[in-house]
């Protein structure tokens, strides 16, 4: 018998990459000299932490992968908690899918 699934980490998208909404677009924006989120009403301006996480957000990570890869690019530990809730910011924001 199939029952759904009710891990609520599979439905915040911990169990699949984590991917930016097709909504918005990332870039470099050298006029203000840093990564900016585009989408049809405007500009959201980055600050290079979090570029660096959506920079990742390409779909083939899923969340611990991520904060593994930020804590190796930047020999950092202990950065999980920081980066958990800059993407459930940017999951309420609409940022990521």
């Amino acid at each position: 018998m199939n029952t759904p699934t009710t891990d609520p980490t599979a439905q915040r998208g911990e169990q699949h990459g984590l991917k930016l909404s097709s909504l918005f677009r990332l870039q470099w924006e050298p006029a203000q000299d840093a990564h900016v989120l585009l989408y049809p009403e405007g500009m959201v301006k980055l600050n290079q932490s979090a570029a660096q996480i959506l920079l990742r957000c390409d779909g083939t990570r899923d969340l611990p992968a991520l904060v593994a890869e930020l804590e190796e690019a930047f020999n950092a530990k202990g950065i999980a908690p920081e980066v958990e809730a800059f993407v459930e910011h940017a999951r309420l924001r609409g940022w990521l899918e």
